[in-house]
């Protein structure tokens, strides 16, 4: 069974995470097959793309099965330039790209969503970065994206926090674009179908002239992202984290 589902209907590109029983957790086989799916998405002729997920989530974030594998450097640096080229694709891509959240987006799948153009939530969707729950920092470019939607103050508490905002509270802080009032695909439906009666090309100048001139940026965030993860891996903390996840209790951090 592929872990990323790709369908083209009426000029929309589809792209469903599709671990449903893992909440969609993202390991290493489900990033490729998602770099996969977004090269095609990127080189047809669709205009729009929709990225959701599978099940009861859109994405609970990176799988903590790949994480226990980055103790080998060439395996982490494989994974983390994966991640670095979906997520630029996701950026740069010459379509409407619209996330639609229901569920949880947790660490790298809030990362993920928040790639697009227009976020797309449920009004009992859960988001948050989380990662300071096992003594990590953000990835996938979660500190541009927050910095973007929030300012710098704000994104650094919110990363602080380990806060899980529901659909409501996340469009009053910018998280999202766009709370939908029932069905969340409904509503991404809605606006796919509005873009595609618009003048497209005119939409992805603008979208280009912020996305390029940005694009330093997100890459350095990334390469920084990147160097920290591997630096936090290390951490006392970090592995404290992790134990406490398994074991399924609260961690005792230290600061070290």
């Amino acid at each position: 069974m592929s872990t990323v589902l790709y369908e083209r209907k009426k000029g929309i590109s589809y792209i469903r995470l599709n671990r449903p029983d893992k909440y969609n957790a993202l390991n290493r086989e489900m990033l490729v097959d998602l770099l996969d799916v977004v090269g095609q998405a990127e080189k047809n002729d669709d205009q729009v793309v929709i990225l959701t997920g599978q099940g009861k989530a859109f994405s609970a974030g990176g799988d903590m099965a790949m994480l226990q594998e980055f103790s080998d450097k060439a395996y982490y640096d494989e994974v983390m330039e994966t991640i670095g080229t979906i997520i630029r694709k996701l950026y740069l891509m010459p379509k409407i790209v619209i996330s639609a959240i229901h569920g949880s987006a947790a660490g790298l799948g809030l990362s993920l969503a928040l790639t697009a153009d227009y976020v797309v939530s449920g009004q009992e969707s859960k988001m948050g970065m989380m990662f300071i729950g096992i003594g990590l920092a953000p990835d996938g470019g979660g500190h541009f994206w927050l910095r973007e939607r929030m300012g710098t103050q704000r994104a650094k508490q919110f990363i602080w926090s380990k806060e899980l905002v529901q659909g409501p509270e996340a469009q009053a802080m910018g998280l999202i674009d766009v709370l939908a009032e029932q069905d969340v695909m409904e509503e991404a439906g809605r606006i796919a179908e509005k873009v595609l009666v618009s003048p497209i090309q005119s939409m992805l100048q603008t979208k280009a002239i912020y996305h390029q001139s940005n694009l330093d940026t997100l890459n350095s965030y990334l390469d920084k992202e990147r160097q920290a993860q591997w630096t936090l891996r290390n951490t006392d903390d970090h592995q404290e984290g992790v134990q406490a996840f398994i074991d399924k209790r609260k961690p005792v951090f230290k600061g070290k």
